[in-house]
Order: structure tokens, then C-alpha cells, then sequence
């Protein structure tokens, strides 16, 4: 089969013939239709995940997929050939990744259903950013008429977390810079948009004078950010930050290990499916292309998810 491979920490994705994956025990095989690109994804084609996690190389990287199961291992009971999926590869070393034509993972974690009204390209970009976006948008747990800010907001997790938490009645302030960036992050109902070029401190002191009541980080100074919110507020951060590195600020700080579980992407697929939670794609990829899309994603970084079409 074809896939997007990296031999060596470090070492530039290539699109290569890999041999064909067969499901073991308790696994489930998966022709993929649809994947997306992640921050994670980048780390580990970097070389930054050297010493955290085992390396099984040559390593196919990619964590999200949409597809079609087409065979199951001994012990699975939950799937059946011809039936259509999503979900997050979740096993415990990297070695095997969803950008290929062929994944097998686990079947009792980080697979799920494609629900009627989901198609393969809005599944593909869904899994890893919206299961870290629900995770640090119910860390903090928002409610109606709090302020939020969420640092790093267009991205592919950011620009989840907006919908998330203005849909519990939160305030959103959202990183943007001015124009198409900041008018995106006002249709999925941030309140304001704050450009992080600038004087971040400034421009949410002027939203907010007292302060933020809690703060998603997704990018940028945790420390900047964490100054910003109230006494007593809370905390989030995908980048490991936690209440040791904040030093002795009174605030409630959780770090996000975001876990795909069947309950969280059931959840996740039927608000997408029902209009309530929309995936924001920049730009579609081929399985050719992804190398490029590395890139692209590493250069300039992405508004949204930077979707891949592999069938």
C-alpha cells in the first residue's frame, strides 16, 4: 500500500509502498478514506517526540481517519466488514498511522461509527483536534455569561473549542489577526477577536478589565496568557503547561491529555452531523501531496484543518 512515512527522527516525510497491515486480536482494519493533518502529526515527523514515545520506524505518520472497515481480527465483536468509521489511532508506540491506504487499530479505543449526515471529509479532520477541544473546553467548563480566552483560536483545535464553548452562553475572546482569520472565528461565535501580533495584554484588558474568568491555551506565552485571567479562574493547556510552571498564580491549571474514546467521538460526530459543531477546512490534500502539506503547516501554520483526501 501506499503511505506517508518517515524513516528517522527528523528525517522528511516520503510517500512510500509499505506492506498491507493485518488486524491481531481484538483489532479492526480499516481502508482509509479521509485523514487530517495535526500539530502532533508535525511534532512527531520533527523528531520532537524523541524519549516520550516509543518509535516503531519506518514510522506511518497520522492519527486521525474516516473509512470503511474491510476485515476483523479475532475477538471483535463491535464492527463488522463494509461498515463505515472514523476515530483516532490510539496505541501505545508510533509506528502505525492513518495516512496509508490501509490502518488497523484497536477496536476499543478510538474508533467509532460514521454516522448518517457525516461524510468521510468532515470525519477525517474531526478526531484528535475535536476530542482536545471538547477536553479543554470541559476542563475550564464555561458557563453563561463567563469570559473566555482562547489562545490560538484558528487552528485546528481553536477553532473547535470557539464553537464548544459559545455554545454553553461563555463570552469567547479568540486570538485572530484582523480580515478573514477573525471574520471566520466571529461565524463560529467568538465575541471578539484579539490579534496576537499586538499587545495581547491590552487588548483583552479592554474586553475585560478584571480579567478573563478561564483561558483555553492552544499557542503562545502560557504565562501571558494565565496573566489574564482572574484569581481563582481556570486554566487549560494542550502544550503540557501545568500549575508548577505557573508558578504561584491562584489558579486552577489542567493540562489536556486528549483520549479518543468511543463516547467522546459518538458525541463529537453527532454534533457535526447535526449542524452544530462545523469543521473548517483550508485546504484538501492528496496522499501524494501530504509531504507538501507538512510544509505548508509547519511554515505558516493553518486557519482550520488542512483536510486529506487518501482514496
Amino acid at each position: 500500500m501506499r503511505a506517508v512515512m518517515s524513516e528517522s527522527f527528523g528525517a522528511m516525510p516520503e510517500v512510500r509502498e509499505m506492506p498491507e497491515p493485518t488486524p491481531g486480536d481484538g483489532e479492526v482494519k480499516i481502508e482509509v478514506q479521509a485523514s487530517s493533518l495535526n500539530g502532533f502529526d508535525a511534532k512527531l515527523a520533527g523528531g520532537f517526540l524523541k524519549g516520550g514515545i516509543e518509535h516503531q520506524y519506518p514510522v506511518i505518520l497520522g492519527r486521525d481517519f474516516a473509512g470503511i472497515v474491510t476485515e476483523v481480527g479475532p475477538g471483535v465483536s463491535g464492527f463488522m466488514p463494509g461498515e463505515k468509521v472514523f476515530g483516532v489511532v490510539s496505541k501505545p508506540g508510533l509506528g502505525d498511522g492513518s495516512f496509508g491506504e490501509y490502518v488497523v487499530v484497536p477496536e476499543e479505543i478510538g474508533l467509532a461509527p460514521l454516522p448518517a449526515g457525516l461524510d468521510y471529509r468532515a470525519a477525517g479532520v474531526l478526531g484528535l483536534a475535536g476530542v482536545a477541544a471538547l477536553a479543554t473546553v470541559d476542563a475550564v467548563a464555561p458557563v453563561h455569561g463567563e469570559t473566555l480566552l482562547i489562545s490560538g483560536a484558528t487552528g485546528g483545535v481553536g477553532h473547535y473549542a470557539v464553537q464548544l464553548a459559545a455554545a454553553r452562553g461563555a463570552t469567547v475572546i479568540a486570538t485572530a489577526e484582523a480580515g478573514p482569520q477573525a471574520d471566520l472565528l466571529y461565524e463560529l461565535g467568538a465575541a471578539h477577536t484579539v490579534d496576537h501580533r499586538g499587545d495581547l495584554a491590552a487588548q483583552v484588558r479592554q474586553l475585560a478589565p478584571d480579567g478573563v474568568d478561564s483561558a483555553v491555551h492552544l499557542a503562545g506565552d502560557p504565562e501571558s496568557v494565565a496573566d489574564l485571567v482572574t484569581p481563582g479562574g481556570r486554566f487549560s493547556s494542550t502544550l503540557g503547561v501545568d500549575s508548577e510552571q505557573l508558578g504561584d498564580r491562584a489558579l486552577s491549571v489542567t493540562p489536556i491529555d486528549a483520549i479518543a474514546d468511543r463516547i467522546v467521538l459518538d458525541h463529537l460526530a453527532t454534533e457535526v452531523a447535526a449542524d452544530r459543531l462545523r469543521p473548517s477546512i483550508a485546504r484538501t490534500y492528496l496522499l501524494d501531496e501530504v509531504p507538501q502539506a507538512f510544509a505548508d503547516f509547519n511554515n505558516s501554520g493553518t486557519v482550520g484543518k488542512l483536510a486529506i483526501a487518501v482514496a
